[in-house]
């Protein structure tokens, strides 16, 4: 069961999920702008200039959130977003490994 914020455990993190999480070309690039960061890099939503709504951003990055590839914290009016690099490594082996070497 996710927690209150929509963070699945890394046992629930579901692989069809991610990938699907992952085909959209906005939320692949968000994980791969993550990935460049160093470890434990938060961003907010905003910092990374995606050409769409205000809302549409929200979507994108809740849709990241639910598929447990980005923990979310709340930083006054903006949230920011972490990638979950040792959930996901642990959980999908080598995944955000190939994603690096695509980026």
């Amino acid at each position: 069961m996710p927690d209150e914020d929509g963070h699945p455990s890394p046992q629930e993190m579901s692989l069809q999920v991610v990938l699907t999480a992952l085909a959209d070309p906005l939320r692949y690039a968000v994980v791969s702008e993550l990935l460049r960061q160093p470890a434990g890099t938060e961003r907010t939503c905003a910092s990374f200039d995606l050409p769409v709504s205000k809302s549409t951003t929200t979507h994108h990055f809740r849709v990241l959130r639910e598929a447990g590839l980005v923990r979310q914290v709340d930083r006054g009016n903006s949230r920011a977003a972490t990638l979950r690099r040792a959930d996901l490594d642990s959980r999908f082996p080598g995944l955000l490994d190939l994603i690096a070497a695509e980026s």
